[in-house]
């Protein structure tokens, strides 16, 4: 299992929100590059960004900070946020960034989401966030009427590297991870799947390294490591020791 710690960027800051409102930004870092150099430090496999801004205005909005992340950092790096078109998409992964993530856009154009699977294999993820079941776009300010899973179905033979789940509702209150949820979608595709919203403390990840959450390939969190309630060192240790006994 993968634990990718996530740097939500806003107006050039390291921010977390609160069920994805705006109004309700609290700023961990003035310097994101810093942030991300510090989870590097720290042991972190993989760093998970998302262009808040841009989520909202259909375009990047945090270029600068995210370039200033990949030039500071070597590991792996997956961004979501305003990516609506194949030279956003081209222009990220040429940058350096790993797997971009489309949200937005594999509900309102999801034969841009194939094409882009097809021209860059194993770099495209999916980002599903969902209300009550109902999957949310445009900065999640609105729902659309399709479910979670059936567009998770939508791109089943498209190549798409994985799928980001958030529940919404879970989002940045520390309430833990809606894993019942997480797990219905995961078990009903091929894709990988990644758990996003309200992971809360050290529990959630023991909860992750139960066997029933073997199907997953990870897990993103924010607020929980930003405010001192998950121990970065202690939750990766665990990991490591989980996967330590499974190669036994």
């Amino acid at each position: 299992m993968i634990l990718f710690p996530a740097i939500d960027l806003k107006e050039g800051r390291c921010v977390r929100l609160v069920q994805g409102d705006m109004e309700q930004a609290t700023v961990f870092n003035d310097d994101p590059a810093a942030q991300a150099a510090d989870f590097e430090s720290q042991g972190f496999s993989w760093l998970h960004l998302v262009d808040l801004d841009g989520a909202f205005a259909g375009k990047p909005m945090n270029a600068a900070a995210v370039r200033g992340i990949l030039d500071r950092v070597k590991v792996p790096v997956q961004l979501g946020g305003g990516i609506r078109t194949m030279k956003t998409v081209e222009g990220w992964l040429n940058h350096g960034v790993a797997r971009v993530i489309i949200g937005t856009a594999a509900v309102k154009d999801p034969a841009f989401v194939r094409e882009a699977a097809r021209l860059f294999p194993g770099r495209v993820a999916v980002g599903i966030d969902a209300r009550d079941g109902r999957v949310a776009v445009d900065g999640w300010a609105e729902l659309s009427e399709i479910s979670a899973v059936e567009l998770g179905h939508r791109f089943e033979d498209a190549g798409v590297a994985a799928i980001v789940y958030t529940d919404i509702a879970r989002d940045g209150i520390l309430k833990g991870l809606n894993i019942e949820a997480t797990l219905d979608l995961a078990n009903s595709l091929q894709i990988p799947v990644i758990a996003s919203g309200g992971l809360a403390s050290i529990d959630d990840v023991q909860r992750l390294l139960q066997p029933d959450c073997a199907v997953l390939e990870g897990a993103i969190t924010g607020r929980a490591l930003y405010d001192g309630r998950l121990d970065p060192e202690e939750a990766l240790r665990l990991i490591r020791s989980v996967k330590g006994e499974a190669r036994a």
